[in-house]
C-alpha cells in the first residue's frame, strides 16, 4: 500500500475573520478542530499571525495578550494555548507563522541563491513558502484535517498575503480538500430591537473581491441568529441558509463545540469535503461541561498583577493560561473558580489594604517582566506566608516568593533580582551566565530559557503530592534563576527546592514546609501552558485541593 501523502491528502480549513476583532475566532477555530476530532480524524491547528514581527516573544500583553510558549520553545500567538487546550495535543513550531517569518525565510532563501537569479516576488515566492508552511503542518502532524486560522480581519491589508495563499492553494489542491469559513459578528443594537446582517455581508463581499468564496459562515451575536437573519445572511452571501451556524454569547468557551453541533457543522464540513459521515463522541467534553454547571461551592481566588486597574482586570488576555487554568483545576476538584484582580501597585502604594487578602481562599502571582508593582508583589508573599493563605507562584512569581524569604526569614534586607537592580549586594536572584552576552550586545529576542526542561522532584514534598512523581518535564519562559551562591543559605533558613534541573544547579519548584505553611509554593517554569480542561496541570490542581482544604 502506497504511504499517506499527508500534505496533498488532508482536508484544509482557513478561518477568516469578518467585520471585528475580539469575537473568539481563535476559540471558533479551535472548536471546529474539537469537532472533527471527535469524528475520529486527525487535526492539528496553525495560526497565521500578520504582524512584521517575526514572533510573539516581543509583543507586548497588554496589546497582543499573553505569549504562549510551545514545547519547543517557540513564542506564539495567545491562539495556540486554545488549540492546545481544545485538542489536548502539542504543537510544533510549523503551527505558527508571522508575515516576519514568512519574509525571514524568502530572505534567506534569497541570499543562499536558492531563487537562482530570479526577482522575488510576493507571488509566486512569498505566498508560496505560506502554502510550504501549512503543508509541513499537515506533514509533521500527520493530520486528517489543518485548521488554519488567519488573524485580523477581512481587508485588512495586513492578512491579504495570506489570503491570496489560501485562494492559490484550493487551485492547487483537489476542489474537496479546501473549506473557507468566515467568522463574521452580527450586531444587535437594542433601541431597534433587530439584527443587522449588513456588516456580514460587506465582509464576505470583500472576501469574494479577493478570490474566496465563503464555504460557511458563523454568525457570533449577543444572542442566537434566527431563521429570518440566516435566510437573509444566506441569499446575499451566495451560501445555503444551512452553513449559516449560529454562535451566540454563552457562558464557557468550552461550550462553543456543543453549541456548534446543535446546528450539525461537523457533519456539514464532512458533506462538503465530500467525506463519510463518523460518529460523533464528545462525551468526555460534555462530562466535563457538565461538572463545569453542577460545581455550586466557590473558591475565591485572588491574582496579583501589574496589568490591572483597581478592583479589575485591564487586560485578562495577558494572563489567559493562567485563568483557564484555574478553571481546570477547580472543576476538577468540584468547585466554581470565583477570580478577582488585584494590583501589586495599589499595595505598593498603599500597604495598609494588604488586609483585604484575608477574604480570598487562595492567592497566585503570576509570571511577568520589569519592575512596576514588585515591591507589591512582594508584600503580598510575606502576607500570605504569615497568614497562611495558600499561595502559587508562577516564574517571577516563584522568584519573588525566593526573595521575599530571603529579607524577611534569612535576614538579607537588601535582597534582590538583577532584573531591576543590577547592582544589589545581594544578587539572590540573577541572570542565567549564558545570556549575558546575548543581553550585553542588546539582543532581547529569543535570549531566554524556552519551552519544555526536565525537572527532578523530591519524595515527601508539596511538588511530590501534586505530581505523584519525581520526573516531570514543563515549559520555561524565563532569563533570571535563583542565584546558586545564596541555595545552601536559604535551605538551611528553612526553604525547600523540592524541583531542581537533572544537574542539580538550577531551582525549579519552591516550597515551604507543610508544619510551616498549608500550601505555599511556586515553580520557575509555566505550569499553566500544559493545562486543559480534561487534563488540569498538578500544581494548579493541588493549590485548588489545599484551597479546598483551608477553607
Amino acid at each position: 500500500m502506497k504511504n499517506k501523502n499527508w500534505s496533498k491528502d488532508a482536508k484544509y480549513i482557513f478561518v477568516f475573520g469578518g467585520v471585528m476583532s475580539g469575537i473568539g475566532k481563535g476559540v471558533s477555530a479551535s472548536s471546529i478542530a474539537k469537532i472533527i476530532q471527535a469524528r475520529g480524524y486527525s487535526v492539528t491547528s496553525v495560526k497565521i499571525d500578520p504582524y512584521v514581527n517575526v514572533d510573539a516573544g516581543t509583543m507586548n500583553p497588554t496589546e497582543h495578550g499573553e505569549t504562549f510558549v510551545l514545547s519547543s520553545g517557540l513564542e506564539t500567538d495567545q491562539d495556540m494555548g486554545n488549540y492546545e487546550r481544545f485538542l489536548n495535543i502539542k504543537l510544533p513550531p510549523t503551527n505558527y507563522m508571522t508575515t516576519g517569518s514568512i519574509y525571514q525565510k524568502v530572505i534567506e532563501r534569497e541570499r543562499n541563491l536558492e531563487y537562482k537569479g530570479r526577482c522575488v516576488q510576493i507571488i509566486p515566492h512569498v505566498t508560496n513558502e505560506v502554502i510550504e508552511t501549512i503543508e509541513k503542518a499537515a506533514e509533521n502532524n500527520k493530520a486528517d484535517f489543518v485548521v488554519i486560522e488567519v488573524g485580523g480581519t477581512t481587508g485588512d491589508y495586513e492578512n491579504m498575503l495570506f489570503t491570496e495563499a489560501a485562494r492559490q492553494m484550493k487551485l492547487q489542491h483537489d476542489e474537496n480538500s479546501i473549506l473557507y469559513v468566515t467568522i463574521s459578528y452580527v450586531p444587535y443594537p437594542e433601541k431597534t430591537g433587530e439584527m443587522k446582517t449588513k456588516p456580514t455581508q460587506q465582509a464576505i463581499r470583500s472576501l469574494n473581491s479577493a478570490g474566496i468564496q465563503t464555504d460557511i459562515i458563523i454568525a457570533r451575536s449577543s444572542v442566537p441568529i434566527d431563521q429570518k437573519r440566516k435566510e437573509k445572511i444566506a441569499l446575499f452571501c451566495n451560501i445555503k441558509k444551512e452553513a449559516v451556524i449560529s454562535a451566540p454569547d454563552i457562558e464557557s468557551i468550552y461550550e462553543v463545540p456543543i453549541n456548534f453541533e446543535k446546528d450539525n457543522l461537523s457533519e456539514l464540513i464532512l458533506k462538503k469535503l465530500n467525506l463519510d459521515s463518523r460518529e460523533s463522541d464528545l462525551s468526555e467534553w460534555e462530562g466535563f461541561i457538565q461538572n463545569m454547571k453542577s460545581a455550586t461551592e466557590e473558591v475565591k481566588i485572588g491574582i496579583v498583577g501589574k496589568y490591572f486597574g483597581t478592583g479589575e482586570c485591564v487586560l485578562t488576555d495577558a494572563y489567559i493560561s493562567v485563568i483557564e487554568a484555574v478553571k481546570h483545576a477547580a472543576i476538577a476538584e468540584d468547585r466554581k473558580a470565583k477570580i478577582e484582580w488585584l494590583s501589586s501597585e495599589e499595595y505598593e502604594n498603599h500597604p495598609e489594604k494588604l488586609g483585604e487578602l484575608r477574604k480570598y481562599d487562595g492567592v497566585i502571582v503570576p509570571g511577568g517582566f520589569g519592575e512596576r508593582g514588585i515591591e507589591g508583589k512582594i508584600a503580598t508573599i510575606k502576607f500570605v506566608r504569615e497568614n497562611k493563605i495558600p499561595y502559587l507562584g508562577l516564574c517571577y512569581g516563584m522568584q519573588l516568593l525566593v526573595l521575599e524569604y530571603a529579607r524577611n526569614v534569612l535576614g538579607l534586607e537588601d535582597a534582590h533580582t538583577t532584573e531591576i537592580m543590577p547592582e544589589t549586594t545581594n544578587p539572590v536572584i540573577d541572570i542565567m551566565p549564558e545570556q549575558k552576552d546575548n543581553l550585553k550586545n542588546g539582543n532581547y529576542g529569543a535570549t531566554m530559557r524556552l519551552g519544555d526542561y526536565p525537572c527532578e522532584i523530591s519524595e515527601g514534598t508539596l511538588a511530590f503530592e501534586a505530581y505523584n512523581k519525581v520526573k516531570v518535564k514543563e515549559r520555561h519562559r524565563h532569563r533570571y534563576e535563583v542565584n546558586p551562591k545564596y541555595i545552601e543559605k536559604l535551605e538551611k533558613a528553612g526553604l525547600i527546592f523540592s524541583g531542581k534541573s537533572p544537574d542539580k544547579t538550577l531551582m525549579e519548584i519552591a516550597e515551604l514546609s507543610k508544619e510551616e505553611h498549608p500550601c505555599m509554593f511556586g515553580s520557575q517554569f509555566h505550569p499553566e501552558l500544559t493545562s486543559s480542561p480534561l487534563y488540569p496541570n498538578p500544581m494548579f490542581r493541588r493549590f485548588i485541593k489545599a484551597v479546598k482544604e483551608e477553607k
